[in-house]
């Protein structure tokens, strides 16, 4: 087995191990692997990501399934939306430049690198009592095309989606957007296939990795302190958002970006880890000053 295949295999499960233990994010680091790492070109990546993502978050779907985690009514009616979003992206990206997808893609990145981080809000059944199901439509064909155009899974769209407009509890979103990233991700990669070919025994040999990897994840998901590591990784996805813009974006743009982000980064670590930098740091709050005494 060739060393380059070895390393794309064992990436491979660790993005299913991120997509099975926290329920979503892990799959957005599909594509810059089979980019970078492969060596795939990006209509050919997207394509594959596409198959790799819809299979193992069906995979995925089956234990939350089991759990009574799966709300299927709300899940097949977002799904009716956003796979006709889905099918439109994937049959609009032969008419995109490689380049321009990627770029695209990377800005996917660093909005779910952004909700990661934020972390999930609480559950808010009130709030979406009395929506109407014609809201699914616009925002599910909205969360189609980013599938189908980049081959994202869009989980962190959906769940929030499904809170926001259903009034799904959480872990039940989690569970449901798991059934519409499958049919999302098989209605777009149809497609590219009109005009991408795939490399299918790869395919396949990363599928089963990612696959393998998230059957792990889902059951570590009760012994691993899940918000801390979804703020990790996070960060870890915001940095490869950042990477795979600066790479994709003309000179001096992207060195300009590289630049700049390692600036930040370096003095994001100094305020929050050097006392006497945190002291003099221009976006640290001030300690709040003693409350005035009456009269």
């Amino acid at each position: 087995m060739e060393p380059f295949l070895i390393l794309v295999l064992a990436l491979s499960v660790v993005v299913g191990f991120a997509l099975g233990l926290l329920g979503g994010g892990g799959s957005i680091l599909m594509v810059p692997l089979l980019t970078y790492a492969a060596g795939m070109e990006a209509k050919e990546a997207i394509t594959t990501s596409l198959f790799v993502v819809g299979a193992t978050s069906l995979a995925s779907l089956l234990p939350h399934a089991r759990a009574r985690n799966v709300r299927w009514t709300a899940g097949l009616v977002f799904a009716a939306s956003s796979m006709s979003g889905a099918l439109l992206g994937g049959l609009a990206s032969a008419a995109i430049p490689g380049g321009v997808l990627m770029a695209a893609f990377a800005i996917i990145m660093l909005a779910s690198a952004r909700n990661m981080i934020r972390g999930r809000k609480k559950d808010n059944d009130a709030a979406a009592k009395g929506r109407s199901l014609l809201l699914y439509i616009p925002v599910g064909l909205a969360v189609g095309m980013v599938t189908g155009l980049v081959g994202a899974g869009g989980g962190f769209l959906i769940v929030p989606a499904l809170v926001l407009l259903a009034g799904v509890q959480m872990k039940h979103a989690v569970g449901t957007s798991l059934l519409v990233i499958s049919l999302n991700s098989a209605s777009g990669m149809l497609g590219h296939l009109n005009s991408t070919s795939v490399n299918w025994p790869l395919a396949l040999s990363i599928t089963a990795a990612a696959i393998i990897g998230s059957l792990v994840g889902a059951r570590l998901t009760a012994r691993v302190p899940e918000q801390k590591l979804r703020r990790g990784f996070g960060y870890f996805v915001l940095a490869m958002g950042i990477f795979v813009l600066s790479q994709e974006l003309p000179n001096p743009a992207g060195l300009v970006l590289a630049s700049a982000a390692t600036v930040v980064a370096v003095a994001w670590v100094l305020c929050t880890k050097v006392p006497a930098v945190a002291a003099i740091c221009p976006w640290r709050k001030a300690p709040a000053g003693p409350a005035p005494t009456a009269g």
